[in-house]
């Protein structure tokens, strides 16, 4: 499994689109690859947030995303099996 390195949050725009491990709140055991977009943060000025099922998370390095839905994939891949479609 190669390392991943993942891009700085500062790189980022308004636009941009990431994509990200997202568990279901219900059934934690269940984790998909979800496509989200980089947003102004409508509640602090100047910020930049990640929206997603329709909610604002603040944009920091906390947060594992992906510029490509292929590092994406191969990542949760090595981390949970590879999926069938």
């Amino acid at each position: 499994m190669e390392l991943y390195e993942q891009p700085q949050s500062s790189s980022l725009k308004e636009g941009d689109v990431v994509y990200l491990f997202y568990r279901n709140p219900h059934t934690q055991n269940v984790a998909t690859v979800q496509q989200a977009s980089i947003v102004a943060n409508p509640y602090e000025d100047g910020q930049l947030s990640i929206f997603l099922y329709d909610t604002y998370y603040p944009l920091s390095d906390e947060f594992v995303f992906f510029t490509s839905l292929e590092e994406a994939e191969a990542l949760y891949n090595d981390y949970f099996g590879p999926t069938y479609e």
